[in-house]
């Protein structure tokens, strides 16, 4: 069973620099195989999906989590069961995908056949969600991590995700373009001193990760002076 609500140290100054957010994107759908614009719709996992999002449980299960935040979405709550964190999670109806209303279901080349300049980051969707809509939502999630007991863990969806971590970095929402998350791929939004970082992004589940947490006097000293640490 996943840790839940372990106490972190203070960080210096009383901002929260020790803690982390970790995002999870779901696994593998028939739809995002097909590269369909999935929102509303409930989907099961695809059997990769389901191996995939299993495989994300050692890497998770290190870390002590304060608050687990799952989207309403069917995907993301099989993604999150599958690595050990259903039980224990909360449901996050903030966490849901982009809306992409009349979009739906649809592949960009569909969407644009229609209307070539379609650009999601910069219109969003006709009966769906605009840019600014999504990244109010976004701000609401962040504003809520930051007021939790510890660090942080959300299973939720690509667009989303990548809005959340544009947000994140105080970036307009149409920098999440550059930000592409696969299925069943995690990443880390943490600090480094008093700035906010991806500390790690669309990495393989297992895969290293650099250390986070507040910069101690001395650690500050050696990185300013161009050299490593003391242990």
């Amino acid at each position: 069973m996943p840790e839940l609500g372990v106490g972190l140290a203070p960080a210096v100054g009383g901002s929260p620099r020790w803690r982390t957010i970790t995002v999870v994107r779901h696994g593998e759908t028939e739809w995002s195989q097909n590269g369909r614009h999935t929102s509303r719709t409930e989907l099961a996992l695809l059997e990769l999906g389901r191996e995939r999002a299993a495989g994300l449980a050692a890497g998770l299960g290190g870390t002590p989590y304060g608050l687990v935040l799952i989207s309403p979405r069917r995907r993301a709550a099989e993604t999150a069961a599958l690595a050990g964190f259903g039980a224990v999670g909360e449901v996050c109806p903030e966490l849901a995908e982009w809306d992409y209303g009349d979009y739906e279901g649809l592949t960009t080349a569909e969407i644009r056949a229609e209307d070539p300049s379609w650009d999601l980051w910069r219109d969003g969707c006709p009966g769906g969600e605009s840019p600014a809509a999504v990244g109010a939502r976004a701000d609401a999630i962040i504003a809520r991590a930051l007021a939790a007991p510890g660090n942080v863990l959300c299973f939720a969806h690509g667009h989303l995700l990548r809005v959340l971590a544009a947000r994140w970095l105080e970036a307009p929402v149409a920098f999440g373009r550059h930000l592409a998350l696969g299925p069943a791929r995690p990443g880390v939004l943490g600090y480094e001193r008093d700035n906010r970082v991806l500390a790690s992004w669309n990495c393989p589940p297992g895969a290293a990760e650099p250390e986070l947490g507040p910069v101690s006097p001395a650690r500050d000293r050696a990185a300013d002076d161009g050299g490593a640490p003391s242990s």
